[in-house]
């Protein structure tokens, strides 16, 4: 689900990135942004507001402050009072514009909060944009743990206490990358999934017999990720000598995370099996088939070729 933002939020977390500035005592910081993107009024100045987008964050840039600028006073008052009266939940002057009082005035008596960045247009919009877009993006959260390996994100999901996260301990002994244990927080940008850890219990883990243990402390900066793409699902199951598990690799499952599919791999768990290396060899196979070179189905071809002239006889034998 996406996260709903206030004015607030966004003065608290961005004031500083995006050199912020409140120039309202009254408005309401409480008002709620409803959309990811951001606006300017245009022809809204102007009067012409059929069609304006009233959840969204409006900037003036120096051709909009300009234009009001160019107004009489009575045209600006007019102007003002029109704009601020269709309820945006913020507008925010860019440049460090100098602007005219009437429009602190009509601002603060709708409640709408006035602030000013000393950023250049461009820029606050570069700089804002994808902070707006991470808060509005579809998040879950599973259970389970995410490591990169080989640059390939894994995440290893199953039951409680199968050894998801002993799994991972393993992989980051070997040199592999932790990103988030036990509680994975995914969030879907575009067609991408991007795991990450919560962020008061990031890179700690809890293994069974020991407790809480803080990897970036125990194997330094380089065993941890702040984030990562997810690409396989590593399912680890119980072995079940009634179950069918896949031998050939020609069929390949899937699992759907919020609207995605992504291949999942089902690994059954016996005494003695290394998971840590075949969890290696899934991260590699993947990208081999990234590279497009896919193991089962060239072996598949091959067998098949080598088996066609036999195919051939006993189809043409006719004793």
């Amino acid at each position: 689900m996406s996260n709903a933002i206030t004015v607030e939020d966004l003065l608290r977390n961005k004031q500083e990135v995006l050199e912020l500035e409140l120039l309202t005592e009254g408005g309401n910081l409480k008002r709620a942004i409803g959309s990811p993107t951001i606006s300017s009024p245009g022809l809204v100045l102007a009067g012409f507001i059929d069609r304006f987008p009233r959840d969204r964050i409006q900037v003036l840039g120096e051709t909009e402050v300009r234009f009001i600028r160019s107004l009489d006073a009575d045209a600006q008052r007019e102007a003002a009072e029109s704009f601020f009266g269709l309820g945006m939940p913020a507008v925010i002057i860019t440049k460090n514009q100098r602007i005219p009082a009437i429009l602190t005035e009509t601002a603060q008596r709708h409640e709408v909060p006035l602030l000013r960045s000393r950023l250049k247009t461009g820029d606050f919009y570069r700089r804002l944009q994808p902070y707006l877009e991470e808060c509005f993006a579809p998040s879950t959260t599973k259970h389970g743990s995410l490591a990169d390996v080989y640059g390939v994100g894994l995440l290893f999901v199953g039951r409680s206490g199968i050894g998801k996260s002993e799994c991972v301990l393993d992989l980051v002994e070997r040199g592999h990358r932790l990103v988030a244990d036990d509680a994975v927080k995914i969030t879907r940008r575009g067609s991408v999934l991007i795991g990450r850890g919560h962020e008061l219990q990031r890179h700690h883990m809890e293994i069974r017999g020991i407790g809480i243990i803080d990897i970036r402390a125990l194997f330094g900066i380089r065993a941890i990720r702040q984030q990562k793409r997810i690409e396989v699902v590593v399912q680890l199951v119980d072995w079940d000598a009634q179950a069918t598990y896949d031998r050939t690799g020609l069929e390949t499952e899937e699992v759907d995370i919020l609207g995605l599919t992504l291949p999942k791999v089902v690994v059954p768990l016996v005494a003695g099996k290394n998971i840590t290396v075949i969890s290696e060899v899934v991260a590699m196979n993947h990208l081999l088939k990234y590279a497009g070179v896919h193991s089962a189905r060239l072996f598949n071809e091959q067998l098949q070729a080598a088996m066609r002239p036999l195919r051939d006889y006993l189809e043409e034998d006719y004793e």
